[in-house]
């Protein structure tokens, strides 16, 4: 496995290179310290596998960086890796493409984590990131969805939120096939092949499963069920693919 790793503090960069070498004897880990800097390896060199990306880099916004990396190059995942744990930040960075949202203070095993599950095919967003900064500050975009907020006193719930289980948002046994690799993030026509369904029905499922979250978009429902299944003490519970 090649790695770049975009980072432009040197501690940082340094220590990061340390933990991903150390996921194995085949890993390659190629450290760069700005945006063009990244541009160009992966202009030069074709065979990465996985790109890691600090949003703060001086003066360039890291999300227009992300932004770009996932467009021109689609199939090289990104994991962000950042000093942010602000949802509306990790809510953007899934929207953009990013496979991982990583705080840098994640512990060495947590991120080993993280970079297996994205290089396996899964969408990586740590327990400890959901229900931070739930309520929006000064100009930030107000990008949560209803089920990541507090209730105020006055304000009526989404019917999710009177749920304290997936089992009891009333999915069917197909819908809980199609969310459990949708948290995977795999695309509709992957989620079809693999359960040998056509693309339009996967849509419907996807729809209703939606639908039952009350969010409106596929990031909203990662986070959603992460929340949801944090509190039933394990956020795995709907990460494992249908066999």
């Amino acid at each position: 496995m090649k790695v770049l790793l975009v980072d432009d503090h040197p501690l940082i960069l340094a220590a990061l290179e340390g933990v991903i070498q150390g996921l194995g004897d085949d890993v390659t880990v190629v450290g760069v310290a700005t945006a063009e800097a990244a541009r160009q390896a992966l202009r030069d060199d074709d065979s990465f596998d996985l790109v890691l990306l600090d949003l703060a880099l001086g003066e360039v916004d890291g999300f227009e960086v992300l932004a770009e990396l996932r467009a021109t190059w689609p199939a090289v995942p990104v994991v962000v890796v950042s000093a942010s744990e602000r949802t509306s930040d990790v809510i953007r960075a899934l929207d953009l493409g990013a496979m991982g949202f990583v705080p840098k203070r994640t512990t060495n095993d947590a991120l080993a984590e993280a970079l297996r599950l994205v290089m396996s095919g899964g969408l990586y967003v740590p327990p400890s990131m959901l229900g931070l900064e739930r309520v929006p500050r000064g100009d930030e975009v107000d990008t949560e969805p209803q089920v990541m907020r507090p209730l105020g006193d006055h304000a009526e719930p989404a019917p999710h939120q009177r749920v304290g289980s997936l089992d009891s948002i009333g999915l069917t046994p197909r819908q809980t096939e199609v969310l459990a690799l949708l948290l995977q993030g795999l695309p509709n026509k992957l989620i079809a092949r693999q359960l040998g369904v056509s693309v339009e029905t996967v849509k419907d499922h996807v729809a209703a499963v939606l639908r039952a979250l009350g969010v409106s978009t596929r990031t909203q429902a990662v986070l959603a069920v992460s929340q949801m299944t944090q509190r039933q003490g394990g956020f795995s519970t709907m990460r494992q693919a249908p066999r």
